[in-house]
This record gives structure tokens, C-alpha cells and sequence, in this order.
């Protein structure tokens, strides 16, 4: 094995151009365990050469409309009988259910992009029209940005445009009938220490400004010595939302705190914050939250007086490898002098646009831009930075507004067969054991019957679902891609943990666990070569436990290295599915890869050599095999 030392320059490039052409595999692999994914990402699997010419593709693509050729819009906007409204109801609501209860609705262009050349009165008229459209299917307009049509809402760019024609975009939102049809969005809050994660967070959610010496944060820590060290070490949660009309769902007096009950019952959107730790002492507690929430987007904290350093460069490689789209806030505006946040921009700027990252960065300034990039953040490429500052509340506005839009992103399928996994465990007076987590497909009602497992020894326990809560609020069923909480009968706390699935009863197949299992694996640093029997804290979805490496299909990986690899669960065996994403790491982060399959035959070596050696120097290896084996097949 290589001398342990300081990773080369030339190393750690290799390393990120290796993870921009791994993201491509990844996304083709996914569709295994996620099918109805790959249709949707098929779309942005084509890299446009020209940035420009890719921000105009995406703009085109935002087309959610199936209406027929022969129908223009501009007709159902401006006549006024029965067919043009049914039909427009129509397009309404296939556009509401495509965007997960919500669109943005141009009016003054049709699908194709061609002008309608509405005039002030015909905008007006087409404005009504959409209202009484939207009533029709319980939603509420909110105009967002006009252009030639004057008012509060008007872009600062239309002065400058030849064209004089009136247009805008108009958010449609609907009005959720029940708990279970509130909008969820899940933002992951990362960065280095110090960064002012929960500073913002506190500000964001209470409504009021900071005091300079963190008085916003301290209703966000979960432990005394988070309020005493002024540093986040737990995963924390908090929640943010906005009615139909886009409005914060805050409290009528400034400064206090709404009961997630009252927020979830006001609101029509939830934005769900996952408050993560910063410092390098907690990454695993940082890793974990990121897998197991599952976010929809990573909102990247950067002060703008340092810069991006330590720990918030492996927080972003993490977003990176899993493919989730980030957006940037550079912090503390106000104390920072202009040099040094220029330094600041381009530092950013650099790094986004380096070869692993490949991201198209976006400064926020006004609203025209705030509601632009937004409506366009289907696009994993584009990455918007906002510059604000918790004390003046420079630019908040800007972040709330973007968070409001904030278009629905992931794939999960209702139709599938329900799976669950457990992030958390409570133990509720009166009420028993509670496990918190993410509905990865299907649906769940009050009252099933279900297994819960894989315990030490690869079996499941059958409980029933006594209730189920969506933020703090009983639901009687909860959904795929919705966070939910389930209170279980006849399970005790010591029996759960996190990292655990909830799967449905059935008669025939009892779930299968395993032990071994093969991933097709990238390897991001190592200062050493990787061989068999190296170990490492390995990270799929809410499962963190110790993996050692029994096969690879070469002699041994280094940086920038792809190879397919045959891993072990030290402790027990858990549930896998192929598709699985995966990150291992030894101290820092190390490398990411994705399930290939699950299971491994020792008479099918990766590589034959290997196991020869691993015979003639110990036999041992072997037996724990065995006996691994074993344990999984008892589930």
C-alpha cells in the first residue's frame, strides 16, 4: 500500500472531473428502483455546449400544457362563453396536479412562446379570467411580475423593451382540502461553522431580524450546550409556510414562534428545514441528515467573510454526489468589507463552475430575477446565490419570495408498493413508540398491518399503525415523497432504530435483508490505495453502519477511480434495493456509489485473484461469511 500522505493537486482534480461523468451513470442506474424517473430526467440528461442556449431550452421545456394545436391560448383567456372556460379549467388542473398542487401561468404568451399582444384592458380581462377559472378548482392567483402593465408588480426591465405588449406570471395555487394535500417541500441547511444556518433559519421562520449575537437562533437548538456554545450538533427541523396567496404564514405578533400545528393548518406549502450541524466533529450527524431526509433541495450557508472553507466544500461534494440541486447564501453582508466579499463571489463562482460541480451560478439582485430563476430551477445546472444579511434583512425578502415558488422536485410513485424509512424513534407518554421518517413509494393509512425491521437478526416484527401525523397534525393516511410520523401498537422503543423500513404485510415473500451487498462505487479522495478488508462508515438513505470491503473487481482504487465493489455490514444485515444511493467515508467523505444488486455469490468473485489471496492468508474471512449470510436468510 502507497505511503499515507497529503492528497496531490493533480489527484484531487481527477477525483471531480470523475464525479460529473459518474452523476450521468448514476441517473440511468436510478431508474431501476425509481422507473417513472426516467422519463422525467430524460429530458435533462442532454448537456447544452452554450450556457445561454441551455437557460432558453429550459424555458421552452416549461410547457406543462396538453392542449391541442388548434385551441390558442390567448382565445380561452379572452372569450368569454362556457366551452373556452370548461377548457381552460381543464388545462388548469392538469397544470395544478403536474406542478404538486401549483403552476405558474404566463398570460401573455402562448405555449409555443409567441407573443398573445395583449393590451392593458385584455390583460386585465385575461387576469379575471384566470381567477374565475381558478375558483373553479379551489385555487387562489397570485400576480408575481408584470411587464407594460404597471402597478406594484412591474419588472424594472420592461422600461427598456421594445416590444410594449403586456405579460406576467401569475402563480396558481391550490387550496388543500385536507393536511395530507398541503404542499412539502425539503430543504437541507448546510455549511461550515459558524456559517449562520440557524441564525437565518430563526429569522426566516419568526419573521423578526437578528440582534448581531445570535438571539434568532436560540429557539432553534435542541440542547443546553448548543445554547451555551452558540454551534447546531443535533439534526434540527423547522418549518416555514405560505398560504394560497403566497403570503408567510406568520404570527400577528412580531417575534413569536407558531406552533407547527398552526402553521400546518394555515398554510397551503410547507417548506420542512433540516437545520444540520456545520463542525467537522459532527459530520457523520451531518451525513446522516442529509440522507435520510431525503431533500428536495440543499440551500448551501457561506459568510461572506470567509468564504468557502472547511467543512462547507465536502457539504457541497455530498449535495453533488447525490444529486440534489443547490442554491447558495452568502451571509453577514453587513460586517463584511466590499474586498473581501468580491473575494467572496469569485471564490464561489469558481468553485460552481469547476469540472465537478458544472453549475451555471445566478446572483440574485432583484424580483424579476428572483421569479425567473426560480420558475427555472427544474434545471439541475443552475444554481441561484442570494446576499443577505440577517441583521439589516438585506435581500430576505428575495429569499422568501424564491422559497414560495419554488417548484416541486423528485420522483416518488403512489402506485408502488408502500416503503417507509425510519429516521428517528420516540417514545410518547400515553401514546408508545413513534417512528418518524420519509415515504419512499406507496400509501399508508391509519390501522394497516405492517413489519418493521430488519432487527440484529435480519427479521421483522408485525405491528399495526395506531396513527399517523403530518407536521404535528393527525392525517389518516400519508402519501410517497410526504414526511410523516406513525405511532405503532406492541412495539417497544428499544426494539426500533433509525435506519429501519416499514414495509407492508404480505402472505407469500417475507422481506429479504442482507448482509453483502455489490455497488458500482467512485472513489472522490484517498491519500492511500483502497483495497479488500479496508473499512469505512458506509451511508445509504437513514442506514449508517461500519462496511468492510470483501471484493473488487481490480487489485485495489485510488482517486478518481470507478470500480465495482462487493461490501459487508459489519454489525447486522439491512434492506437494500438496487438503485440505492450510497456514500462511504473515513473521517471525511471518501466515495459515493450506487447498489448495483444486492447479495454476493463467493463462487462469482469481481475478482478471482482477490479471493485466492484472501484463501491463502486467512481463512477466516470466509467464515464470517457464512454465518453473515445466514443471519439475512432468517428475515
Amino acid at each position: 500500500m502507497a505511503t499515507k500522505g497529503k492528497q496531490l493537486p493533480h489527484e484531487r482534480r481527477k477525483g471531480e472531473t470523475a464525479l460529473s461523468e459518474f452523476a450521468d451513470y448514476v441517473e440511468k442506474q436510478q431508474a431501476l428502483r425509481y422507473p417513472s424517473a426516467a422519463a422525467a430526467s430524460a429530458s435533462n440528461s442532454t448537456p447544452a455546449v452554450d450556457e445561454h442556449a441551455e437557460l432558453d431550452d429550459i424555458l421552452n421545456g416549461l410547457d406543462l400544457a396538453d392542449t391541442s394545436p388548434a385551441v390558442r391560448l390567448k382565445e380561452l383567456l379572452l372569450t368569454h362563453n362556457e366551452d373556452t372556460l370548461a377548457k381552460l379549467v381543464n388545462l388548469l388542473e392538469l397544470r395544478i396536479e403536474e406542478g404538486h398542487g401549483e403552476t405558474v401561468f404566463e398570460i401573455g404568451f402562448e405555449n409555443n412562446g409567441d407573443s398573445m399582444g395583449l393590451s392593458k384592458d385584455e390583460w386585465d380581462v385575461a387576469l379575471k379570467r384566470l381567477k374565475e377559472a381558478a375558483r373553479k378548482v379551489r385555487a387562489d392567483c397570485q400576480v408575481l411580475l408584470t411587464k407594460h402593465v404597471g402597478g406594484e408588480h412591474e419588472a424594472e426591465s420592461a422600461a427598456a423593451e421594445k416590444e410594449k405588449d403586456c405579460s406576467g406570471k401569475v402563480l396558481v395555487r391550490q387550496h388543500p382540502a385536507t393536511v395530507e394535500e398541503v404542499i412539502e417541500t425539503r430543504i437541507a441547511v448546510v455549511g461550515n461553522v459558524d456559517a449562520g444556518k440557524s441564525t437565518m433559519l430563526g429569522v426566516l421562520v419568526k419573521g423578526g431580524l437578528d440582534d448581531g449575537r445570535g438571539k434568532a437562533r436560540v429557539n432553534l437548538f435542541r440542547h443546553k450546550h448548543e445554547i451555551e456554545s452558540g454551534r447546531t450538533s443535533s439534526v434540527g427541523m423547522e418549518i416555514m409556510g405560505f398560504d394560497t396567496m403566497g403570503k408567510v404564514v406568520a404570527a400577528e405578533v412580531p417575534g413569536r414562534k407558531l406552533s407547527w400545528e398552526e402553521i400546518g393548518k394555515r398554510s397551503a406549502k410547507v417548506i420542512t428545514f433540516t437545520d444540520l450541524a456545520g463542525h467537522e466533529r459532527y459530520l457523520r450527524t451531518t451525513v446522516f441528515g442529509l440522507l435520510s431526509s431525503s431533500p428536495n433541495y440543499c440551500l448551501l450557508m457561506v459568510a461572506a467573510n470567509n468564504g468557502l472553507i472547511g467543512m462547507s466544500k465536502e457539504h457541497l461534494g455530498i449535495a453533488l454526489a447525490l444529486n440534489v440541486p443547490v442554491m447558495v447564501v452568502i451571509t453577514k453582508i453587513d460586517i463584511c468589507p466590499p474586498q473581501i466579499l468580491e473575494q467572496t463571489i469569485q471564490q464561489i463562482t469558481r468553485i460552481l463552475k469547476s469540472p465537478g460541480a458544472r453549475k451555471i451560478p445566478i446572483f440574485i439582485k432583484n424580483k424579476e430575477e428572483c421569479i425567473n430563476t426560480a420558475t427555472q430551477f427544474v434545471s439541475q445546472r443552475i444554481c441561484p446565490i442570494f446576499q443577505v444579511s440577517n441583521v439589516t434583512g438585506e435581500s430576505l425578502d428575495l429569499v422568501r419570495a424564491f422559497l414560495n415558488i419554488l417548484p416541486h422536485h423528485g420522483h416518488y410513485d403512489a402506485e408502488a408498493p408502500f416503503e417507509f424509512h425510519v429516521n428517528d424513534t420516540f417514545s410518547v407518554p400515553f401514546v408508545g413508540t413513534v417512528v418518524s421518517g420519509i415515504v419512499k413509494s406507496g400509501v399508508i393509512h391509519a390501522g394497516d398491518t405492517v413489519l418493521i425491521g430488519p432487527d440484529s437478526l435480519g427479521q421483522f416484527t408485525t405491528t399495526t399503525i395506531r396513527s399517523i401525523e403530518r407536521k404535528r397534525i393527525p392525517v389518516p393516511a400519508a402519501s410517497a415523497g410526504q414526511s410523516a410520523s406513525f405511532a405503532l401498537k406492541r412495539v417497544r422503543r428499544k426494539d426500533v432504530r433509525k435506519g429501519m423500513v416499514v414495509l407492508p404485510k404480505v402472505e407469500q415473500n417475507a422481506p429479504k435483508v442482507y448482509r453483502e451487498f455489490v455497488a458500482e462505487v467512485l472513489i472522490l479522495s484517498h491519500a492511500t490505495t483502497i483495497k479488500t478488508k479496508y473499512q469505512a462508515m458506509l451511508h445509504v438513505g437513514p442506514v449508517s453502519q461500519t462496511c468492510a470491503i470483501i471484493d473488487i473487481d481490480r487489485a485495489y482504487i485510488r482517486t478518481g477511480d470507478r470500480a465495482t465493489v462487493a461490501f459487508r455490514f459489519v454489525q447486522r444485515p439491512e434492506y437494500l434495493a438496487p438503485g440505492d444511493r450510497l456514500l462511504f467515508r473515513e473521517g471525511r467523505t471518501k466515495g459515493l456509489g450506487i447498489v448495483k444488486s444486492v447479495g454476493y455469490d463467493t463462487n462469482k468473485p469481481l475478482n478471482p485473484e482477490n479471493q485466492k489471496d484472501a484463501e491463502n492468508g486467512n481463512g477466516e474471512g470466509k467464515g464470517k461469511e457464512v454465518e453473515g449470510n445466514g443471519e439475512a436468510k432468517k428475515g
